[in-house]
């Protein structure tokens, strides 16, 4: 019987924004700027373009290589390329396993973006107190129902964009999106560069300070950009080797790894641009994780003039940057189950579809009726899945791709250049391999270990 021909994307710009999609999500708005200005300002992101450029660049490098010679998702592209009788495809299973838990919970926090554009847009937070803001991301929190329902709009608005297949549904809409987004991240920072006190925001954004860096720990700073770095890319669970599967081979593979890395910490960087001349105008401090986006810019937009619109707005922005991760996940889902078992990417859309709608509920859950579950020692629901995502199935699953790329035993060094460095554009030299097989690896475990305990 004749292969199925492969979907592939329809352009090479859809290729970027969709693997860019999936690396921009919300780590890059409420976590970069908070981590830049708390490790010395520009100190911490020299660091962190240098660990982007040592150790991001050749991971995304190597997943996308794995997939546009394999042809499919994680475990068949290794049971293609490994040699007869290893087992290097076992980790393709890891690679399932951690796109279904990194969904699990990302539904439910895209869902909390809906919800707040939703609000932004009914005037929800017009002419409410400072304490009523911090409030309504209280009783969010604590209504399963409304957290339900964005979830389950999440779940079945990314399936149903699927739907269409890969270019009339995830590429055409990820451009959309990704364009919009872009042009939103734009309109904001400048809207945040005229206010009042925005030249103070900037300084403590883009001033090195060495003595905060100091103050910080030299070696804390630098452990911080290597940590940033190695995970806004969200490498190691294969949500980046799919798309090497529906690549063309008319552009060197380091190249457009470079390109979708730009492009990611362009995001990363204007965010800063928002978020610290807002927080300097107004007097408020930036503070880390979900309260710096629920709560300290809600109280910056309302008392801003026409902070209902820049409110709806940067929620619109925050949708798309976490929709795009979602639909560029489930693809890699449905790829998943199609490759390796055979079934209809309709089947398989249905399967997915039902199956997140009901694992998603114990995170949903976990802030209200199940509040007292803790998985992992004090952390709940949502806390445990990203934990073994983030600190386990990230650090362990690049060291396996990057192990599979350089080793004899799995594909092999040159067989790995051959492929990343067909097509125009930029290379990856044979000169790396001492690198990539003696000192990246450390790099990795010592994120690993730093991020176990």
């Amino acid at each position: 019987m004749e292969e199925k021909k492969r979907d592939s994307f329809g352009s090479r710009i859809g290729f970027i924004l969709v693997s860019a999609g999936c690396a921009i999500g919300i780590g890059n708005v409420w976590k970069f700027p908070y981590v830049t200005g708390n490790n010395g300002g520009a100190v911490f992101v020299l660091f962190y373009l240098v660990f982007l450029i040592l150790m991001g660049i050749p991971v995304m490098t190597m997943e996308l290589a794995v997939g546009r010679a394999g042809k499919k998702s994680a475990v068949m592209a290794y049971k293609a390329l490994e040699k007869p009788g290893s087992k290097w495809h076992i980790h393709g299973w890891f690679c399932m396993i951690g796109c279904y838990l990194l969904m699990m919970y990302y539904t439910t926090v895209s869902g909390w973006m809906l919800s707040y554009f939703c609000k932004y847009a009914s005037g929800t937070f017009d002419g409410i107190s400072e304490n009523g803001i911090a409030d309504v991301f209280t009783n969010m929190l604590a209504d399963p129902v409304e957290m339900g329902i964005f979830m389950a709009v999440t779940v079945v608005a990314g399936f149903a964009v699927l739907s269409f297949g890969v270019q009339k549904g995830l590429e055409r809409v990820t451009k959309i999106m990704m364009t919009g987004l872009l042009l939103l991240i734009i309109v904001l920072a400048v809207h945040s560069l005229t206010l009042s006190n925005a030249g103070e925001g900037l300084k403590f954004y883009l001033y090195p300070d060495w003595q905060r860096a100091k103050e910080q720990g030299i070696m804390n700073v630098i452990a911080a950009a290597m940590n940033q770095a190695f995970f806004t890319l969200s490498l190691g669970v294969g949500a980046i080797e799919i798309f090497g599967s529906y690549m063309s081979r008319d552009n060197a593979i380091t190249g457009e790894a470079v390109r979708i890395c730009a492009l990611d910490t362009f995001v990363a960087l204007i965010s800063g641009l928002i978020i610290f001349p807002a927080c300097f105008s107004f007097g408020v401090q930036p503070d880390q994780g979900p309260s710096l986006i629920f709560v300290t810019l809600p109280r910056i937009f309302n008392v801003m003039p026409g902070g209902r619109i820049w409110g709806a707005l940067f929620f619109v922005f925050m949708t798309f940057a976490s929709f795009s991760t979602v639909t560029a996940v489930f693809e890699n889902l449905i790829a998943c189950l199609t490759d390796s078992f055979n079934i209809s990417r309709g089947k398989a859309i249905v399967f997915n579809l039902i199956f997140l709608l009901i694992a998603s509920i114990p995170c949903v859950l976990g802030y209200n009726i199940w509040s007292s579950l803790h998985i992992i020692g004090a952390r709940d629901v949502l806390d445990s899945e990203d934990f073994i995502v983030s600190n386990i199935l990230l650090p362990l699953g690049s060291l396996i791709f990057l192990l599979f790329c350089v080793l004899k035993a799995g594909w092999g060094y040159d067989t790995f250049l051959k492929e990343a460095n067909e097509g125009t554009g930029m290379k990856m030299s044979a000169r790396f391999l001492p690198f990539f097989k003696f000192v990246l690896p450390v790099l990795i475990l010592i994120i690993f270990i730093t991020g176990l305990f």
